[in-house]
């Protein structure tokens, strides 16, 4: 049965029920203009990470703005996004099995479709389902530039992959996938940008080595939101993968920038709304979004524009305010929590309740998106 979603266009906020999961358009679509606006100026292309939204309403926002399509994680998110209309996939991962296989080639035949390997038999499976699905696959290396998870050897195991491919009939050597994750969330721009020095001089030494065995690497592509100047400003890669930039979660936050000030390339724009429950005490309140609305992977919750109040000992249902009695909401009192990490809290809810003028008197519900990719696991 299909769940009541907490809001409707139209409504005020006031009458947003809670927990909800809250998407500030004017913020979001700033956002949006701001990468656009940099990928434009470097002249680098821009494949969002649908990971983070799960979204086609989203994902073809950011084409309109520029993006050459979108990269995923998993088969599943890529069915939904080439449903809701997007004609340009690549799954940044690897993908196993006969059944996953055939489900992604199958999108082929309507879509722009790509995939990493980084084993030899990655290519041959790959191969074969596209053979049996009578469609070509855009096919690229993923190289461990750093951050020791999936990928192979840059330099001459990646080179003899990508032969492989070349040989196929059915597959097309598209480029290499050189993304270091870890780097990401590094504090320090000076721990990012040696990072990625060391990941530039892997992919460089992979591309070089694919020149001279003469297979030309059209595309180097990875980055992230959180490194994705220091990627552009190498000339190594000319395609980035950022996904949060949209959102700006709470860890992205912590990250620092030359100054040592905060990291502000780009504004928080999803929020969960929460709603106080109880005051048992003067200095400590429970709100109604917990593990179930929040993800803590990466750090809890962070009330928005609340000074002296602290999230704290989620569990299923309830989440804890501690805090100055002052500054302590009351029963009934809401209050918007900037999610520690995007990704995950996005896949908890399966509306986005799109707010306009979310900071000021007249703030109001836009619209009503779909998590259309949430569970998407295969």
């Amino acid at each position: 049965m299909p769940l009541s979603p907490p809001a409707q266009p139209g409504q005020s906020f006031a009458e947003i029920e809670t927990p909800a999961l809250v998407l500030d358009l004017d913020a979001f679509e700033r956002n949006l203009v701001a990468m656009a606006a940099f990928t434009q100026a470097h002249g680098i292309r821009l494949r969002p990470h649908a990971k983070s939204h799960k979204s086609p309403e989203i994902a073809l926002r950011q084409i309109a703005h520029g993006a050459v399509g979108q990269c995923c994680q998993k088969v599943g998110e890529a069915e939904v996004l080439v449903a809701g209309g997007v004609g340009d996939v690549l799954v940044t991962n690897e993908i196993v099995g006969a059944a996953k296989l055939d489900r992604l080639a199958r999108l082929a035949r309507t879509a722009k479709i790509g995939l990493c390997v980084d084993h030899p038999d990655g290519v041959r499976e790959a191969a074969e389902a596209a053979a049996r699905n009578d469609v070509t696959l855009d096919v690229y290396v993923e190289i461990d530039v750093g951050g020791r998870r999936c990928g192979a050897a840059p330099g001459e195991a990646a080179v003899r992959l990508a032969e492989a491919i070349a040989r196929s009939n059915t597959l097309r050597f598209a480029g290499i996938h050189a993304y270091h994750g870890s780097a990401q969330h590094m504090r320090s721009i000076d721990e990012r940008r040696e990072a990625i020095e060391r990941a530039g001089l892997a992919a460089r030494n992979t591309v070089e080595r694919l020149k001279h065995h003469g297979l030309p690497c059209e595309i180097v592509t990875g980055a992230g939101t959180g490194t994705h100047e220091l990627e552009t400003q190498s000339g190594i890669w000319n395609e980035i993968q950022p996904g949060s930039y949209i959102f700006m979660d709470a860890d992205y936050a912590r990250n620092r920038q030359a100054d040592g000030t905060p990291f502000r390339s780009f504004e928080h724009a999803l929020f969960v709304l929460a709603g106080v429950m109880s005051k048992p005490v003067p200095d400590r309140a429970v709100v109604d979004a917990g593990h179930k609305a929040a993800a803590v992977d990466s750090g809890m919750p962070v009330p928005f524009r609340r000074e002296g109040l602290i999230y704290t000992k989620p569990s299923d249902e309830h989440g804890v305010l501690t805090g100055d009695p002052v500054a302590v909401p009351h029963r009934g009192d809401r209050l918007l929590l900037i999610p520690g990490h995007c990704d995950p809290t996005v896949n908890l809810h399966d509306w986005y309740v799109c707010v306009r003028g979310l900071h000021g008197p007249d703030a109001h519900v836009e619209a009503l998106w779909p998590v259309a990719a949430r569970g998407a696991l295969t």
